[in-house]
This record gives C-alpha cells, structure tokens and sequence, in this order.
C-alpha cells in the first residue's frame, strides 16, 4: 500500500469508526453487519451497503483484509445481518476471485460510490443465509 493509500485508509477509518459508523449503525432500515470480535469475543456491528440475492447477501470491503470485520469473519465466520430491521444469521466467505468492482455495480449506488472513492484493496464477501 502506497503512502497515499495508508493515510487515507488511517482517516476514513477513523471517520468511519468514531463519527459514520457510530451514527448509522443506530437507524433503524440501515443495513449491518454482526461479526464477532477476534481478540474481545463481543458483537461487532458494522454498517454496510449490499444486497441480498435469494439465500446470499453479497457486500464488498473497501480495504480487503485490513477491515476490522473481514478479519473477524477469517477468526470465526458465523455472523449476523439486520436487513430492513430484520436479522439473518448466516456464513460469511471471503470471495477475492470475483470481480469487485463489477459486484459494485449490482449493489446499492450510494453505497458503491463511497466504496470506489475511498477503497484502495477491494474485496467481494457473500454471506449464506440460514434463516
């Protein structure tokens, strides 16, 4: 990762974690991600933008496998997603032979746009739901 890129990661992240994620985890139609945390053992709740397709829900991560939940989904890949108010439980996989920027075109465009502008490592996650 080039200089540029890591200080960019260092201040969307801390954006991300301290002011966006904070916010927008709490509304109430706002799409998250549940992961358990790797070292603590407690939820993680993530805000994301993606889209279910029938039993999958499918996300991309803006910085790969240095965003703090993909690198809980490799620890423990059970997690959670609240859809619409509503919580799936499901497995997440890490998807890096899938065309990212491509899967962004099928996701929410808000959403997508901010994962272009701000992503440096993309990475495509499915999640296979159970309930």
């Amino acid at each position: 990762m080039s200089r540029f890129d890591e200080n960019k990661f260092r201040a969307v992240t801390w954006v991300q974690r301290h002011i966006a994620n904070p916010l927008t985890r709490r509304l109430p139609l706002q799409t998250v991600l549940e992961t358990t945390g790797r070292k603590s053992g407690l939820p993680r709740r993530t805000p994301v933008g993606g889209r279910r397709v029938g039993r999958e829900f499918w996300l991309v991560s803006e910085y790969g496998e240095k965003s703090q939940y993909v690198r809980n989904i490799q620890a423990d890949p059970r997690v959670r997603v609240r859809i619409m108010g509503k919580w799936h439980t499901g497995t997440a996989h890490l998807v890096p032979e899938d065309d990212a920027r491509a899967r962004l075109k099928s996701l929410p465009r808000l959403n997508s746009a901010a994962v272009r502008a701000v992503g440096t490592n993309l990475l495509t996650v499915r999640v296979d739901l159970i309930d």
